[in-house]
Formats: structure tokens, C-alpha cells, sequence
């Protein structure tokens, strides 16, 4: 049973190695979760600004031919 040694500190390895892969997993999907609601945050602020936004462009647009990037000013 002496030379068996190394099957105990393989097997013993092993489920070490699975115990960093969860917590990591549980952390990575706590970080997912949060990344959720932060990207769904940012979407309800922004919303009412594109929301506006959109509607200035097509009063623009309905206001004067639009002729697409060809008329318009260029930036140097």
C-alpha cells in the first residue's frame, strides 16, 4: 500500500481542482448577473434620450430633402 501513494494525492488533486472551477464559476456568473442589470439600467436611462433623439431627426427629415451623407456638412 506505500507505492499507492500518488493515487490518493492524484484523486485528492483532483477534487481541488474542481472546488477553483466552481467557485470561479459562481463568481463568474454573479459578475454576469450584475453585468445584467447594469446593461438593463443603462438601457432604461437612455431610452427617453433616444427616444428624443429619433424624434429631432425625423422632424429634421420631414422638414428639408434629406440627401443622405453627400449633403451634408463634412468634417475635415
Amino acid at each position: 500500500m506505500a507505492g499507492v501513494w500518488w493515487v490518493q494525492v492524484a484523486v485528492a488533486a483532483g477534487f481541488l481542482g474542481l472546488a477553483v472551477l466552481a467557485f470561479c464559476a459562481v463568481r463568474l456568473f454573479r459578475a454576469v448577473g450584475r453585468l445584467g442589470r447594469e446593461l438593463e439600467r443603462t438601457r432604461r436611462r437612455l431610452e427617453p434620450k433616444q427616444r428624443a433623439l429619433r424624434g429631432e431627426f425625423r422632424t429634421l427629415q420631414d422638414g428639408q430633402d434629406y440627401t443622405g451623407p453627400r449633403g451634408g456638412v463634412r468634417s475635415t
